[in-house]
């Protein structure tokens, strides 16, 4: 029987006459974002809707092949008759899973020179991530700024701001760090390079991931000296 985090509804809710998702985990959270749904945030729900002003045809088309793609992955799907569908979409790791691959690489770093080589990734002055997204604020900046509306100027502006303001700090702090780690040379001891042998019956984490560090070795303390021999009374 699959868990709560498997089980979805897509249907149209009777009240609004939205096309609403609801239920799902994270990851079904953002196939149903990159088939055209909008995350909700209510006070008493979480959900997804289809963006407001499409025509009947394209709701049944975005919420059937976001049928397809969940049930490709094996969620469990109710939904209305009319978004039924026998397709099943392959599914395709995201841009943002090569991104989040660093971070593996980063948890599996044995030397502060594997984490330099991973932050330069993100911090590279010409075609490092951190400057690719200052590329996508500003590119999305002049987008809404062309649209003309009441509201569009400062949306404009608050992405630039976002993108001189905040991003620039993150990425002159992660620079600055990746900097220090270049220049150490250094492995954490709980991070040594795993050399042990996997039994028959076990399981390879990964084949450069950190051993844990060895036991210590019990140090027993040494017996007290023993009293001097006596050399008679006293008197």
């Amino acid at each position: 029987m699959p868990t709560s985090d498997r089980l979805l509804t897509l249907a149209r809710d009777v009240h609004s006459g939205e096309v609403l998702a609801r239920g799902g985990d994270e990851e079904a959270h953002s196939i149903l974002q990159r088939t055209g749904f909008i995350p909700v945030v209510r006070v008493h729900e979480r959900c997804h809707r289809l963006p407001t002003g499409l025509d009947t045809p394209e709701e049944k088309r975005l919420a059937a092949r976001a049928v397809a793609r969940l049930r490709a992955l094996a969620y469990d799907v109710a939904c209305d008759e009319a978004f039924e569908t026998a397709r099943r979409e392959p599914h395709y790791l995201p841009l943002g899973a090569s991104v989040a691959h660093q971070a593996d690489l980063i948890r599996q770093a044995t030397s502060t020179g594997d984490v330099a080589y991973v932050l330069v990734e993100f911090t590279a002055t010409h075609d490092g991530i951190l400057a690719a997204l200052d590329e996508v604020l500003a590119a999305t900046a002049e987008f809404v700024q062309s649209l003309g509306g009441v509201t569009d100027l400062a949306t404009a502006g608050r992405l630039r701001y976002l993108a001189e303001g905040r991003l620039d700090v993150i990425r002159s702090d992660l620079a600055s760090v990746r900097a220090e780690l270049a220049d150490r040379h250094e492995s954490p001891p709980q991070r040594s390079a795993c050399n042990a042998d996997v039994g028959p019956n076990g399981q390879e984490a990964s084949a450069v991931y950190g051993c844990p560090p060895p036991p210590r070795t019990a140090i027993t303390p040494s017996p007290p000296p023993a009293p001097p021999a006596p050399t008679g009374r006293r008197r």
